[in-house]
């Protein structure tokens, strides 16, 4: 998938009400997340992608933008509308967009 250019919006900037799919590991997931997000990780998206809706834009995130990247790439690649978010929920944190955590402590992003 290299060469594939991805569309990408600044965590600050995705708005509320829409299909963010986080796509990092379970516990990262745990550790906080956006409290709408869908959690498939990057391994699972290839078997659980029935599960992401095509036809509305699908907001992407991982922890820094790498995996989100690759993944919507691929969901652009298999006919998905698919925005990596920049900078990931390291930047989603540094905007002070809310979070939350699994086990209700404090929300945060290793």
């Amino acid at each position: 998938m290299d060469g594939m250019t991805v569309p990408e919006i600044e965590a600050k900037a995705v708005p509320d009400d829409v299909f963010l799919l986080d796509v990092r590991e379970p516990d990262e997931w745990q550790a906080g997340h956006a409290p709408t997000a869908v959690h498939i990780p990057l391994g699972s998206l290839q078997q659980r992608v029935d599960e992401v809706p095509a036809g509305v834009p699908v907001y992407v995130v991982c922890r820094v933008g790498g995996r989100s990247a690759n993944a919507a790439a691929w969901l652009n690649h298999v006919g998905r509308e698919a925005i990596n978010v920049g900078g990931g929920m390291r930047s989603w944190a540094a905007a002070g967009r809310p979070m939350v955590a699994e086990n209700g402590g404090q929300p945060f992003v290793a």
